[in-house]
Formats: C-alpha cells, sequence, structure tokens
C-alpha cells in the first residue's frame, strides 16, 4: 500500500507541475506586464507608475530560462508556489496568504455544513427511494430529483433570497458576522438555498447505486433467510455501496476549502469563494493563480484520499 501511495503522490507531483506550467502560459506569457499593470493601476495612470509597478512586482524580468537562467519569472513562479511563498496581491498589494487565512474560516463556516446535511439527508433520500423502487413514490423521487437538477442555483439564490430573506424576513439577505451567537442566522439562508441546489443529483446518484445493488444475489439470498427489507437496505446494500459512495464523498471534500463562488459571492461572505471571483473581477493574477493552484493540490489530494478510502470500506481492494 505505501509503494502504491507513493506511485500516486509522484503522480501528483507531475500533475502539479504541469498545472504550474499551464497557469504560467495563461496569465503570464499571454498578457503582457503593462497590460497587468494599467488594469491594475488604471487606464488613465502615467508611464512612469506603470514602470514602477511592473518593476516592483518582477514583470519586468525575463519570462524564459533561456533568456536568462539566473533571474527569470518562470523560475520565479515555480520557486513560489512549491514553498507557498504567495506574494502580494496584484490590485493593492495584501499579502496573499493573510487573505487565505481570513477567507478559510468563512468558507468552512459555510461548505462543512452545507456538505454534512447535504449528505445525510441524500443518503437518507436515496435509501427512501431505494426502497420503494418503481412504485409512485420512486417515479415522484425521481421526477423531483430532475427537476431540482434542471432549475440553475443562480435562481434558486435570488429566490430565496427575494422570498425568505426579503419578504418573509426569516434570515438576512447578505452579510456575514463570524460571532457564534449570530452566525447561524447568516448561513441558515446559503446552506439551505445550496442544499437545494445539490441534493436532487446527489439523491439521484445514490439512489441508481442503491437500486442496482438489490438485484444482486446476495441481497436475493439474505431476503431467502428471511431479512426484513429495511435490513437489508441499511446493512446490506447500503454497506456494499460504500465504494461509488465514498468516490462522491471524498471528491467533494477538497472543494470544501475552495469555496462555493455564486453562494459566497451573492450572500456576501468574505471567503475564498470571494476572493476568488473579486481576482477575476478586478484581473489580479497574481492571486487567481493561487486560487487555482491550491484547487489543483486540494483535488490531486481528494484523487488520492477516494483510493485509499476503497481499502478501508471493501477488504477486497488491494492497492499495489
Amino acid at each position: 500500500m505505501l509503494a502504491y501511495v507513493a506511485r500516486r503522490l509522484g503522480y501528483g507531483v507531475l500533475v502539479v507541475l504541469g498545472v504550474l506550467l499551464l497557469l504560467f502560459v495563461l496569465f503570464f506569457a499571454v498578457a503582457k506586464p503593462e497590460d497587468i499593470a494599467r488594469r491594475a493601476l488604471g487606464e488613465k495612470a502615467r508611464q512612469e507608475a506603470i514602470d514602477i509597478w511592473i518593476a516592483s512586482h518582477g514583470y519586468d524580468r525575463p519570462l524564459w530560462p533561456w533568456q536568462q537562467p539566473a533571474d527569470n519569472q518562470l523560475f520565479d513562479h515555480y520557486a513560489r508556489m512549491l514553498t507557498f511563498d504567495f506574494g502580494r496581491s496584484d490590485t493593492d498589494d495584501t499579502p496573499i496568504a493573510r487573505r487565505l487565512a481570513e477567507g478559510v474560516g468563512p468558507t468552512l463556516s459555510l461548505t462543512v455544513p452545507l456538505f454534512l446535511v447535504g449528505l445525510v439527508i441524500a443518503l437518507l433520500f436515496g435509501l427512501f427511494v431505494a426502497f420503494f423502487r418503481d412504485t409512485y413514490i420512486d417515479a415522484t423521487g425521481v421526477f423531483l430529483c430532475v427537476l431540482g437538477m434542471s432549475v440553475s442555483l443562480l435562481l434558486y439564490i435570488i429566490g430565496g433570497q427575494f422570498l425568505i430573506g426579503k419578504l418573509l424576513r426569516w434570515f438576512p439577505i447578505s452579510g456575514f458576522d463570524p460571532a457564534p451567537v449570530v452566525v447561524a442566522r447568516f448561513l441558515a439562508l446559503p446552506v439551505l438555498v445550496g442544499l437545494l441546489g445539490v441534493v436532487g443529483g446527489d439523491v439521484r446518484f445514490y439512489r441508481t447505486v442503491f437500486v442496482e445493488e438489490t438485484g444482486r444475489d446476495y441481497v436475493r439470498t439474505a431476503r431467502a433467510k428471511g431479512a426484513g427489507e429495511m435490513r437489508v437496505m441499511l446493512r446490506h446494500v447500503l454497506r456494499n455501496s460504500l465504494i461509488p459512495v465514498m468516490t462522491r464523498v471524498v471528491l467533494a471534500i477538497p472543494f470544501l476549502f475552495v469555496g462555493s463562488l455564486l453562494l459566497e459571492s451573492f450572500f456576501g461572505i468574505p471567503g475564498l469563494g470571494t476572493l476568488t471571483v473579486d481576482a477575476i473581477r478586478n484581473n489580479d493574477f497574481a492571486t487567481l493563480r493561487v486560487m487555482v493552484f491550491i484547487g489543483a493540490l486540494a483535488f490531486i489530494g481528494g484523487q488520492i484520499a477516494t483510493d485509499i478510502s476503497y481499502a478501508f470500506v471493501d477488504p477486497r481492494v488491494r492497492l499495489e
């Protein structure tokens, strides 16, 4: 198992190096330093100020090692990202590491409850509709899931803010306060809206997995031995469906740390999703490349964690 993990980590390192090269080409080799400076300082900025900004951010150096082996932007790009020295924002020179530290808390306070509550609801409803498979309850559940998947998350956000926030006034429309006494009021509406946007797809996926498992030989054997339908669903079907369930769950965990772009932006939550949207809006290349790099690391880590989790949920799986 250790050899397999080491091999996967080696593949992951190669993927990260490739992602960094692609990021460099997209953000620095394509865009000219003067264009980046003008977006940061404004179109009416004087040439002297632009030259000073370019030099202070190191964009005046050659791009490639063959132009200048010792001091070039590609080497600095790899060195900064691989040592997690993210530097400063292109817009206001704020340390990016500090922004990340400030945004992790609000992001996790939104994504963790959304993930846990959504997982429990999806598994329970998936088992429920699979239990009543080939009945009107199953057909109604599938119809509602498809209907929920077909509606854009943006519509859920606007409708939730208007109905629950403005008309009923149950929760604030937007904003965030980390105080334990009031933080739940600010997170209740975005979590509810997020659940409406994701639960439909999850329930439909889990329902498909559970229904497929109910036709296996071991399920028929359990029923022949007199096991009740509820016991069959909970102890046999759910347990033997853990591999596809774990695949979906573990791959979703890395995105908890990246944040939800739409939810955080529309509800005014100062997390990593809002940081990414602001970087796109302000043409902050330095911050944007860091967020893409972190997303790549989280996704690769999730892939490796998924493979490892198979060996724990199914003893038949051997990682070699």
